[in-house]
């Protein structure tokens, strides 16, 4: 029989009203079937629907690969054989080629959207349990009435160890915070005046594909994200080789110093830097590891590379585009999608997460202070130069 228990806390996406820990009879598996034909799904409802652009294959001039780079396809190692147990097992992929944005989608480019549709991200909206999958027996009313106000997830600057509550849990520097959105990352008192080159945040899942959709562009698979990232190396941890900080250089925006104490700062930022910040890799892509978290078309499944190797069946797997659905064990009832890259949160004391293989789940609802995106385009090179993304600022 099934048994659901709900603890009631503070969730960490837009919802910020109930983690659930659920425990099933039955348990889906990613080995039974990976989807072959996934895309970006369904655009939020919100009060202005988005009409999507027909995707079509880039032609000379196209003003899409404005800010774009050409990925050639090929074949790699997708995972890794010694890290977290949802990097495991290395499999074959081929890809073929895309084109991606050379760095994430930036606050200016997100507002041109809005002004153009209208368009009103989850975050702004009063919480609905979106996420949340048909059978566990909860709803919109379950939300905590103290926390049924637009918003999103934001951290705390924790002063001391004394602030660490180890009976909060992993996630005790975590705050809801109304009013939080992509135009006021920390709150309603903040801006974004400032940093409109900065990558746009606290966008879900629907908001970062009805951009997509609107651009005629769409999220990345996490396929093409980690090869895109690798930047033709193999077997590195990073996309510019072994070495974190190669000759005591910090070529990414993460977090330095203890952490969540103090953010030292040695990379030259606390929060998020202005895209194209740091140095590109070998395929030009700026900002592949830290700044922001970047969503991925994927949903999230942890043993999903196992049924990866089985669908490869000792050959590489052409163009996966992960599994039909969301399973996360530890909250079997919740939507969660793919995000990958890190972000200026990360650290080698916490999730390690600017590593090219590292995954990370997010609720597919769910924006927060630390994740953004990029977009792909599917096609085929053409004779043109794409103007880079910092000339079209």
């Amino acid at each position: 029989m099934k048994q659901l228990v709900i603890s009631v806390c503070v969730l960490l996406g837009s919802v910020a009203a109930l983690v659930l820990a659920s425990y099933f009879s039955v348990r889906p598996t990613a080995v039974a079937k990976v989807a072959a034909d996934a895309t970006t799904g369904a655009v939020a409802n919100t009060a202005s629907d988005v009409a999507p652009v027909p995707l079509q294959y880039p032609e000379k001039d196209d003003a899409r690969l404005q800010g774009m780079l050409w990925i050639p396809g090929g074949i790699y190692t997708m995972g890794a054989a010694d890290s977290f147990p949802d990097e495991f097992p290395p499999h074959s992929v081929q890809l073929d080629g895309f084109w991606m944005d050379e760095t994430e989608v930036t606050n200016r480019q997100f507002a041109a959207f809005v002004q153009a549709t209208g368009y009103v991200t989850l975050a702004e909206q009063p919480p609905k349990l979106r996420s949340v999958q048909p059978g566990t027996g909860v709803s919109d009313a379950d939300i905590l009435p103290e926390l049924n106000k637009p918003g999103s997830i934001c951290s705390m600057q924790l002063s001391s160890r004394g602030d660490i509550d180890p009976a909060k849990g992993a996630y005790s520097w975590w705050q809801y915070v109304p009013g939080a959105s992509w135009r006021h990352p920390e709150g309603p008192e903040s801006s974004i005046d400032d940093r409109m080159d900065h990558p746009v945040v606290h966008v879900s899942w629907p908001d970062a594909a009805a951009y997509c959709r609107w651009a005629g562009k769409e999220l990345p698979t996490e396929a093409q994200w980690e090869y895109a990232a690798r930047g033709g190396r193999a077997g590195e941890m990073y996309p510019w080789g072994q070495d974190r900080n190669p000759e005591g250089r910090w070529l990414h925006n993460i977090w330095q110093g203890q952490f969540p104490i103090e953010d030292t700062g040695e990379d030259g930022f606390l929060r998020t830097a202005p895209v194209g910040s740091f140095p590109a890799n070998a395929f030009g892509l700026r900002d592949i590891s830290g700044n922001v978290w970047e969503w991925c078309a994927d949903y999230y499944q942890p043993d999903y590379y196992e049924a990866c190797v089985v669908q490869g069946a000792g050959r590489p797997l052409r163009n996966p585009r992960g599994p039909e659905s969301s399973f996360d064990p530890q909250e079997p009832g919740i939507v969660k999608r793919v995000q990958r890259g890190g972000s200026f949160m990360c650290s080698d004391q916490y999730c390690i997460g600017y590593r090219t293989t590292a995954r990370m789940k997010g609720e597919e609802d769910s924006g927060a202070f630390h994740t953004g995106f990029r977009c792909v385009i599917n096609g085929r090179p053409v004779d043109v130069q794409p103007v880079s993304s910092d000339s079209s600022r």
